[in-house]
């Protein structure tokens, strides 16, 4: 693993979706096992270029999902490494039993692959809006389930999860991501990324919640609060090493994701506080709700997602250490 910060947090210009496509291509130039499925979203995906260029190589089953699911668990039997996309709550909950059977008790090689996390549905309303997403597959036996932050490290965790045995679940932003890390960064699957070093208080962060807990952090620096951040992009496997870690080193745990509290980034870890560090655990994320039609910027607002959120936790949780 070879991490390197971006110089400055801007917008990306290349939206995920198309560093996705491009990547993908570049899987597909060298090995012709490499195929992709979708359920009628090759346009809002961006995978037309890759449908253009390997048409044999490239399914789209409509509005099926878990057929979707069966049929690229049928295509890991014979060999192939299937990409399967749609909608995150349509490749989750709409066909869960399909992920845990037919990919996941199988033992098949499925590569899932659910876009739009959270408030990052926007406009496409509640239905389309995932909160449980990583919550429900946290249940599917030995799946690995990311959340790529930026389109550098989503290269390279596509470039590595196609030649990794396993279910996998990547978490997609399709439009453009703030820049985290520089070009030529390298990730290893299941290890927490160190962003910014504190001894007050640790941020476990992941998705977009990432520049915001960045941004909590230098705002409480100048109180002389510090915070330390980590990005932890792996909810399953989570790495248990560094929460220990951390929660040994500061004392105190804040987490924060664009997703239901309940059984996501917030529950994973305080699982493991509770079972061997002990600590103050607070949790930035939708409080048991269901999503809405709005701006992300609005939505981000409303469900209690940017770094001010993160900050009145970070609060609270140093009051609740200062008090044991």
């Amino acid at each position: 693993m070879v991490v390197k910060l971006a110089e400055k947090r801007v917008k990306e210009e290349k939206e995920m979706r198309t560093m996705y496509c491009e990547t993908l291509m570049e899987l597909a130039e060298k090995d012709e096992n490499v195929v992709v499925l979708d359920a009628d979203l090759m346009s809002s995906m961006g995978m037309v270029s890759f449908q253009k260029k390997y048409p044999e190589r490239t399914f789209n089953v409509g509005i099926q999902e878990a057929n979707m699911m069966g049929t690229a668990a049928g295509m890991s039997a014979v060999g192939l490494i299937p990409f399967a996309h749609s909608f995150g709550p349509f490749a989750t909950r709409r066909c869960f039993d399909q992920i845990f059977l037919s990919c996941g008790y199988g033992k098949l090689n499925v590569k899932i692959t659910g876009s739009d996390p959270g408030v990052t549905a926007a406009y496409n309303g509640g239905t389309h809006m995932p909160f449980e997403d990583m919550g429900i597959l946290r249940n599917v036996p030995n799946i690995t389930i990311i959340e790529p932050v930026d389109s550098t490290m989503l290269k390279d965790i596509i470039g590595q999860i196609a030649y990794k045995y396993g279910v996998f679940y990547t978490r997609l932003l399709r439009k453009s991501a703030t820049k985290i890390y520089a070009e030529g960064s390298t990730f290893e699957i299941g290890k927490a990324i160190p962003l910014r070093d504190g001894k007050d208080v640790t941020v476990f962060a992941t998705g977009i919640m990432v520049e915001e807990a960045l941004k909590a952090a230098e705002e409480l620096d100048k109180e002389g609060i510090s915070v330390r951040v980590e990005n932890i992009f792996t909810l399953k496997p989570i790495d248990k090493e560094a929460i220990i870690k951390c929660a040994e080193e500061t004392g105190a745990i804040v987490t924060a994701e664009n997703h239901s509290i309940l059984n996501g980034l917030g529950s994973a870890v305080a699982e493991v506080v509770v079972e061997s560090v002990p600590v103050p655990v607070e949790r930035v994320g939708v409080e048991d709700r269901f999503g809405q039609v709005g701006p992300v910027d609005y939505l981000k607002e409303e469900y209690g997602l940017t770094y001010n959120h993160i900050i009145t936790k970070v609060r609270r949780v140093l009051e609740r250490k200062c008090s044991k």
